[in-house]
């Protein structure tokens, strides 16, 4: 199933979400491939439970349509419950993201360079992994979804200023993405 993806100024997108109950395997299973179906069906790169409206710590990471600029994600992706960072370096690096719930926009993000995480795999078994470049950037943004925040929270203040006004828009369903949308604005 294809979901409507919630737009930025929607209260779930600054909620820190709630632990999924790794027991309810069927449910978790089901909603694991439809946001997998609803992030390609937007040509999104990375998907977080809580821009679907469902405020649980879950997310999805492709890399694939990325492997001709970033070699190291061929064949890449990973579906992560109740992800948690065991290590994040204090190397950084600097790249120009953007986001499904904040469409036409973009800003220059920095963020660790290396992550380490903890998570329970879409087989139900916990996980501890190691992640660098593009791949750990991509985690680490469907991650600040899970609590509460979008990339542009973490722009510099006078790139927040420049973008002001589309958030605005965005905020009231100004914008007309190639996918349906939602916000609890109205």
């Amino acid at each position: 199933m294809i979901y409507p993806i919630y737009l930025y100024g929607s209260q779930v997108l600054r909620k820190v979400a709630e632990d999924a109950d790794p027991g309810q395997k069927e449910e978790l299973s089901k909603l694991i491939a439809d946001m997998i179906e609803t992030m390609h069906h937007a040509d999104g790169c990375g998907l977080a439970a809580p821009q679907i409206g469902v405020s649980k710590r879950i997310l999805v990471v492709d890399g694939n349509d990325l492997a001709d600029r970033f070699p190291a994600l061929k064949g890449f992706h990973r579906e992560m419950i109740n992800p948690v960072f065991t290590f994040e370096s204090e190397e950084t690096s600097e790249y120009s993201e953007g986001c499904l719930s904040i469409p036409n926009v973009d800003a220059d993000i920095v963020r660790p360079a290396r992550i380490k995480v903890r998570y329970i795999n879409a087989d139900f078994q916990e996980v501890e992994e190691e992640f660098d470049e593009f791949a750990a950037r991509m985690i680490q943004h469907e991650m600040d979804h899970l609590n509460g925040i979008v990339f542009t929270d973490r722009a510099t203040p006078i790139r927040k200023k420049m973008l002001a006004g589309k958030l605005f828009n965005i905020s009231k369903g100004k914008t007309n993405p190639a996918y349906r949308v939602k916000t609890d604005k109205k």
